[in-house]
């Protein structure tokens, strides 16, 4: 137990490691390119995080089972194991006991967790989108609206938030262009809740692209209206809509999302199994073809989830049918791995 426990830790970390560095590399090519605020690249981390923990944590349980009784064969361990007149089946209790808490831990997040990271990560990316566009002017760069209609230049940011120097701002109008700049600048709330951005004594130059007629006018004071999108709330889908809602309302995507967050715990479960029999190494031959077999399985068993998940979203397999097939389907190869190993062994004992 102590030996999966250490196990387990070292491949999780490792795991997670990899897992933060990618999705952290991936938030920060969209901060980069405007698409996400930079603020939120922290935020968005930890809820991609917790929506991939089920996944991590199940892989994890995997390899620490396979590598920990790998590792007793590569040692000759299991020679003494046999020859105690231990069966492989006796490993079966200590690796429920130790895979139990996991596959609890699995199940909550699955069911619960990860959809809310989910929702919360959208509502979060939603009201970062929200903000007014002078909010989102970083100083001596070029930014373009939430609306993608107005791109926005500031030279600098004075010590209030809501105020701007040198502004730079570009508008698309019914296939008229019009460019406006202004020493200064400053929002204003209206009463009845809109929102402007209201440049002082500047110029706007207005005309059609590719034809000579243009119309320049200076101005004291000139507001435009910033464009937002508070009221139309973040886009529901089955991946970020919880379980009780999914199951109030039965449709074919959201009966395969139920499928999917029942699969991650049982096939937990089924993996932490099936790496009992899938661990047998010869010692005089090494152990990368008995990892790269349960690397393949485990890879199978996860499209196959994700094959079943597709066809019940499709209409095209019953859900009474597709959430238990694919588990079914591997506990009965793990049946069969477990004969085959016993018969070895029960073979190897009659020839001596």
């Amino acid at each position: 137990m102590r030996e999966f426990a250490s196990t387990a830790g070292a491949v999780f970390v490792a795991l997670f490691a990899i897992l933060l560095t990618t999705q952290l590399i991936r938030l920060l090519g969209q901060a980069a390119g405007g698409k996400l605020a930079s603020e939120a690249v922290i935020a968005l981390l930890g809820f991609n995080a917790l929506n991939y923990l089920p996944v991590l944590i199940s892989l994890t349980l995997f390899i620490s089972v396979l590598m920990t009784l790998s590792r007793s064969y590569r040692d000759s361990e299991m020679v003494v194991w046999f020859a105690s007149g231990l069966p492989l089946t006796a490993w079966l209790r200590p690796v429920m006991k130790f895979a139990a808490p996991l596959v609890i831990v699995i199940t909550v997040l699955s069911l619960f967790l990860s959809p809310w990271a989910l929702s919360k990560s959208a509502e979060y990316r939603q009201r970062m989108d929200s903000r007014d566009d002078v909010a989102r002017v970083s100083p001596g760069s070029f930014r373009e609206s939430a609306s993608a209609e107005r791109v926005f230049f500031a030279e600098a940011v004075s010590g209030e938030e809501d105020r701007v120097k040198n502004i730079f701002i570009s508008s698309t109008q019914h296939g008229r262009l019009g460019i406006m700049m202004s020493g200064n600048g400053y929002t204003e709330a209206m009463p009845n809740g809109d929102r402007f951005v209201v440049l002082l004594n500047g110029r706007r130059y207005e005309g059609t692209p590719g034809t000579s007629e243009y119309r320049v006018m200076e101005f004291e004071r000139y507001a435009v209206r910033i464009e937002t999108r508070e009221g139309r709330g973040i886009e529901t889908t089955p991946k970020n809509t919880s379980l009780w809602d999914l199951a109030l309302n039965p449709t074919t995507p959201n009966l395969g999302e139920i499928l999917w967050r029942i699969g991650i715990p049982l096939a937990a479960f089924n993996l932490a199994l099936l790496a009992i029999p899938l661990s047998f190494v010869n010692p005089r031959a090494g152990r990368t073809n008995n990892l790269v077999l349960a690397l393949l399985t485990y890879m199978i068993y996860s499209n196959l989830i994700s094959v079943s998940q597709a066809w019940v979203a499709q209409g095209r397999l019953r859900f009474e049918v597709g959430w238990w097939l694919v588990h079914v389907a591997m506990f009965a190869l793990l049946i069969l791995l477990f004969f085959k190993r016993l018969a070895v062994f029960s073979w190897v004992r009659l020839r001596k």
